[in-house]
C-alpha cells in the first residue's frame, strides 16, 4: 500500500486509488463512511468487550452475523441466533484479544445483488442465488442475470463514489424494509458475473482506464 501511495504521489494513475482500497478492505470503515453518506447499511456494533458484545446481541435483535474486520468471500462470517452460543463465542474471541464485529441479520431469503460499477455507472449486475443465507459465488451461489432498477443503480454508484473507488463490486440485500448495502469490494472478481451478461467486463475496464489516462 505504501508503494501504491508513492506511485500516486508521483503522478501515476492507480486504479483503485490506494486510499479507497484501504477504506474498502476495512468493513467497519466502509459501513461508517456509507452511513455518513446517507446510504442504508445494517446496524453494526464493533467492540473488544464480550460484555458489550452480549448486550449488542440483544440490541441487534438476537440474530446477528459476526464477521472478520478484514476478509472476503464470506469466509469467517457466522450467523448466531442462540444467546448461550453467542456468549461462548464472544468470550473466546475476547480472551484472544480479537475484535467482535457484529451486524444485525437482514432477512433477504437466499439471494442478494452484486452491482459491478466502473467509473460512474453500473456496467452489469446479477442476483446471486444460494441455498443458505451466504450468497458468495465462491461458496456455491449461482449467478442469474439482473437489470437493475434506477434506485439500486443510484445506490451502487453513490456507494462507490463515497468510498472513492473507480472499479468496484457493491453487494446489496433486498429486505422487506428496502435495499441495504452490506459490503463494497475494491478488487471484485467477475467470473460469475461474466457468465450472465453479454457485456465484456474486462473490455469495459480497459476502456475506462484508457479514458482516464487521456484526461
Amino acid at each position: 500500500m505504501d508503494l501504491l501511495h508513492r506511485l500516486e504521489r508521483l503522478g501515476m494513475l492507480v486504479i483503485n486509488p490506494p486510499l479507497a482500497i484501504e477504506r474498502s478492505v476495512d468493513k467497519y470503515c466502509t459501513l461508517a463512511l456509507l452511513e455518513e453518506g446517507g446510504l442504508p447499511v445494517p446496524k453494526t456494533i464493533v467492540t473488544e468487550s464480550h460484555e458489550e458484545a452480549s448486550k449488542a446481541f440483544f440490541e441487534l435483535g438476537g440474530d446477528v452475523v459476526m464477521k472478520p474486520l478484514f476478509g472476503s468471500r464470506g469466509i469467517g462470517s457466522t450467523r448466531i441466533s442462540d444467546a448461550e452460543i453467542a456468549t461462548r463465542i464472544f468470550r473466546t474471541i475476547s480472551f484472544h484479544h480479537g475484535v467482535l464485529y457484529l451486524q444485525e441479520f437482514v432477512s433477504h431469503g437466499v439471494s442478494d445483488v452484486r452491482a459491478f460499477v466502473v467509473g460512474d455507472h453500473v456496467i452489469a449486475a446479477m442476483h446471486r442465488v444460494a441455498e443458505t443465507w451466504k450468497t458468495n459465488v465462491s461458496l456455491g451461489a449461482k449467478p442469474t442475470p439482473l437489470k437493475l432498477d434506477e434506485e439500486l443503480e443510484e445506490l451502487a454508484v453513490k456507494a462507490v463514489e463515497v468510498i472513492g473507488c473507480k472499479v468496484a463490486g457493491v453487494d446489496i440485500l433486498e429486505s422487506s424494509d428496502g435495499p441495504v448495502i452490506v459490503e463494497l469490494n475494491s478488487q471484485p472478481g467477475w467470473r460469475g458475473l461474466q457468465t450472465v451478461t453479454s457485456i465484456d467486463i474486462a473490455e469495459e475496464i480497459v476502456k475506462y482506464v484508457l479514458s482516464e489516462l487521456r484526461c
